[in-house]
């Protein structure tokens, strides 16, 4: 049997001819690198990346992107084995017809491993090239970190992201003379408010804490931060069958597959100055240049973000695998449907709320889509906090009572902090998504013991905890009661049981 070739430039030239395969020129292959991106993951390459791809092929960019890995996930090396090459896949329905389409990206030119290559990242802010740096580091990603703080970066990699950043661009500056004309712009794509407000204050900070001299701060006085919102459900590496299946389609082998579905949002918050910098802009109705991005975030974290982290955690308890299984399972389904319609739409005050909704159900509902459930619990303490938490304290507000259904959301994520599920997972040489904020909630199921009537002491511990949730949850009237009875049915029950003691109307399958 001839091997199957791996995706890479110099096979390029042999797919030009396939109908259904959308490939590279040889000049969009040489483009010089003009931006880096911290972060290598799925969002990156397929909404960013795609995008610049798109602008490339239009020729309003003509530019590469370097990547920078800091997990050690291995993407890294996967996309440096393959020249800086991926298939994106984009399928899903579009005017209610299903689509699939197969694009080998070239916006990528390489990928950096930041702790062991730091000396090479530090050389890509020599390139007077440069125009525009991404970021996207999850939720948790732009924070302070006291131990980066405490000394001048040295010739090894900070610990943080922002230190990264912090380092990356005080390097800039020092080798182009602090020439503000020099100053790239900082695009960071983490689902935070004011997400480049925020990002800009800590590497501010970072740089005064470090004594850094002066020229630098006015030098960083030049660099748009930049405040935005993306949307785009990007699932990443599809499952073992449908790998075969795409086997089966592309004539190579690649280990960077990414799936993504057709809608797409990159929302960046400036004016026209800025609109003029981001030549890319142009290149798609989906990228968004406005003076004010809320509106858009707003429906984008409280209505699509916050449906997927109310109810990821009772999908798995009710052992739904993916997004689609789960919005198609008749209680976990309507469960969904109550939080999102019933619970979460009220308590947005955007045009066209309930729209937006039905269209999310129907994006999650997206039968090309295989979103793994447990990817959805990366960091998810802090998607919680950021994406749910606001929907609980918005319709106590309005109502004066506690919203049944997100209670119940509450319940299955402190059900799934117990630990049982992850442990299972470890056992069976499966990954568990990172969630740091998350163990003092797992610490205290480990002190809870065997007694069922500590599961109300917990409920109560864990909803007063300020620093968890920026308020304290025990302050809403009924909260951890209702909390309390459903996390108690959950344990004796199960999540199904919890669920249909609602009294919703079960979904029927699509």
């Amino acid at each position: 049997m001839t091997p199957r070739p791996t995706l890479s430039p110099a096979l390029v030239p042999t797919l030009a001819a396939r109908a259904d395969l959308t490939v590279p020129t040889a000049a969009q292959l040489a483009l010089p690198e003009r931006a880096v991106q911290f972060g290598t993951g799925a969002l990156l390459r397929g909404l960013v990346d795609a995008l610049l791809d798109d602008a490339n092929r239009q020729d309003l960019f003509g530019g590469r992107v370097v990547m920078i890995g800091s997990t050690g996930s291995g993407r890294d090396r996967a996309i440096n084995d393959q020249g800086g090459l991926f298939t994106l896949v984009v399928q899903g329905l579009v005017d209610g017809e299903a689509r699939r389409e197969f694009r080998i990206v070239s916006s990528v030119s390489r990928a950096l491993a930041a702790t062991t290559q730091w000396q090479d990242v530090l050389r890509c802010a020599e390139n007077p090239a440069l125009e525009l740096i991404f970021s996207n580091t999850t939720e948790i990603g732009i924070v302070l970190d006291e131990a980066d703080a405490a000394a001048p970066p040295g010739p090894e990699s900070p610990r943080s992201f922002p230190a990264k950043l912090a380092a990356f661009l005080l390097h800039r500056a020092r080798w182009c003379r602090f020439d503000r004309a020099r100053a790239p712009v900082v695009i960071p794509t983490e689902l935070i408010e004011g997400n480049g407000d925020k990002l800009r204050e800590i590497v501010a900070t970072l740089a005064r804490r470090w004594s850094v001299e002066p020229e630098f701060l006015r030098w960083l006085d030049a660099v748009p931060f930049c405040n935005t919102l993306v949307d785009r459900i990007v699932p990443g590496a599809p499952n073992e069958e449908y790998a075969a299946e795409l086997r089966d389609v592309l004539p190579y082998d690649d280990g960077m597959i990414t799936i993504a579905e057709p809608y797409r949002l990159f929302a960046i918050e400036g004016d026209d100055a800025l609109r003029a910098r981001l030549r890319f802009a142009g290149a798609d109705e989906g990228i968004i240049v406005a003076g004010s991005i809320t509106p858009y975030r707003l429906r984008k974290v409280r209505l699509l973000n916050g449906a997927h982290t109310s109810f990821v955690s009772l999908a798995i308890l009710a052992g739904c695998q993916t997004v689609r299984e789960a919005v198609e399972h008749p209680a976990v389904g309507a469960f969904l449907n109550s939080a999102l319609l019933d619970e979460i739409v009220p308590s947005v005050d955007v045009p066209g709320a309930e729209g937006f909704a039905r269209d999310v159900l129907a994006r999650f509902a997206n039968p090309y889509l295989q979103h793994q459930l447990w990817d959805i619990t990366l960091q998810g303490t802090t998607k919680f906090r950021v994406r749910v938490v606001p929907s609980i304290l918005d319709h106590v507000r309005a109502t004066g009572s506690v919203p049944r259904a997100l209670a119940l959301g509450f319940a299955g994520f402190l059900a799934f902090q117990d630990g049982t599920l992850q442990a299972a997972r470890r056992r069976d040489g499966s990954s568990v998504p990172a969630d740091a904020v998350g163990e003092s909630i797992q610490r205290r199921w480990r002190e809870l013991g065997d007694d069922p009537a500590a599961v109300g002491t917990l409920v109560r511990a864990v909803s007063a905890d300020a620093e968890l949730w920026g308020t304290d949850l025990t302050a809403k009237p009924g909260f951890v009661d209702v909390v309390t009875e459903h996390l108690t049915t959950i344990r004796e029950q199960g999540a199904v049981a919890a669920i249909e003691a609602l009294g919703l109307a079960p979904v029927r399958s699509r």
